[in-house]
């Protein structure tokens, strides 16, 4: 009867692995049964994120495989519509040019610059600390603000950028700045930055008033000398979620702009100078109703997207080493 006992008990034990472990998922049963009240507490977004964006991205993937206008059934073409979007659509391989020299160079400065004002501002007194943080923050909020830069680069001599290198001396006629291919996708770069100053300097600002204040005191005792050590150190391997966060962010920035591109240089821009990968799905999506080739631009983009995070989530553990 003991033996019996013995073979019953062992039987109701989780299987384990070689090394004498409990598989993952005998983990995760164990922890799901756990936690059970967070994941139902959990299940109304799941169920609004699962329905609203993770079966979009499916739906749309399957569709880039196909032909389909919205009014007839769609036709399975398999990968003709990537290889007419790589090997024959010289205009999207335009926007995937200008979008990868636009993401190159304006997400790591943008990045770089949220963190750099969020680290000086937070070392100000609070009531000054919260005047800057909305003075670097309006832009972002301003709605349409950045139309502002077309009066900037207006291409008559009225323009303030026109009228300023008119009287110095330096034009002898206006140019038309957001017209020339040569500088609208630089001044389009601009704007963004300016722009850029959003939600990722928010979320910086918000990680540096979280960081425990008594590791810098057992840094200093560690033999943490200046605050560049402290920074890397301490400061920034505190703060890595808010660190991804505002990287996901950033990147999602930089590879889907379209609004201030159409805004300043028209849709389309002369010679495609400011034509982005969105621009070329909103043309595809939106005025052709060419579904499919639309999907398969937007899976492009996605895979973009996916592989910048994933490279930045790499990096961003060697923080602090």
């Amino acid at each position: 009867m003991q033996k019996a006992n013995i073979v019953t008990k062992t039987d109701s034990q989780p299987k384990r692995t070689p090394s004498g472990m409990p598989g993952k998922w005998e983990l995760f049963v164990r922890d799901m049964k756990r936690d059970k009240h967070l994941y139902v507490l959990l299940s109304p977004y799941m169920l609004l994120f699962l329905l609203f964006t993770v079966f979009p991205v499916i739906i749309s993937i399957f569709f880039s495989f196909t032909n389909f206008n919205m009014l007839e059934f769609p036709q399975w073409v398999g990968w003709e519509n990537y290889s007419k979007l790589l090997w024959n659509d010289d205009v999207f391989l335009i926007g995937l040019k200008n979008t990868i020299i636009f993401s190159v160079v304006t997400g790591p400065i943008s990045y770089i610059a949220c963190f750099v004002f969020a680290w000086l501002i937070n070392e100000l007194n609070p009531k000054v600390r919260a005047f800057m943080t909305l003075i670097f923050f309006a832009p972002s909020i301003s709605g349409n603000v950045f139309f502002i830069w077309q009066i900037i680069f207006s291409g008559d001599s009225y323009g303030i950028m026109n009228g300023f290198l008119m009287k110095t001396g330096i034009l002898y006629e206006p140019i038309l700045w957001l017209q020339d291919p040569k500088y609208m996708l630089a001044i389009i770069m601009l704007v963004q930055l300016w722009l850029s100053l959003g939600t990722s300097f928010l979320a910086f600002i918000a990680g540096l008033q979280t960081v425990d204040r008594t590791l810098y005191e057992a840094g200093a005792i560690d033999g943490v000398q200046n605050r560049w050590q402290e920074l890397w150190y301490i400061t920034l391997p505190s703060m890595r979620p808010q660190l991804m966060f505002g990287a996901v962010i950033q990147i999602t920035a930089s590879l889907a702009v379209a609004e201030v591109a159409t805004a300043l240089a028209g849709f389309p821009s002369v010679q495609y100078g400011a034509h982005t990968i969105v621009t070329h799905l909103m043309d595809y999506g939106t005025i052709r109703f060419e579904m499919g080739y639309a999907s398969a631009i937007a899976t492009v983009l996605f895979g973009l997207m996916l592989g910048s995070n994933l490279l930045v989530q790499k990096l961003l553990k060697r923080v602090g080493e």
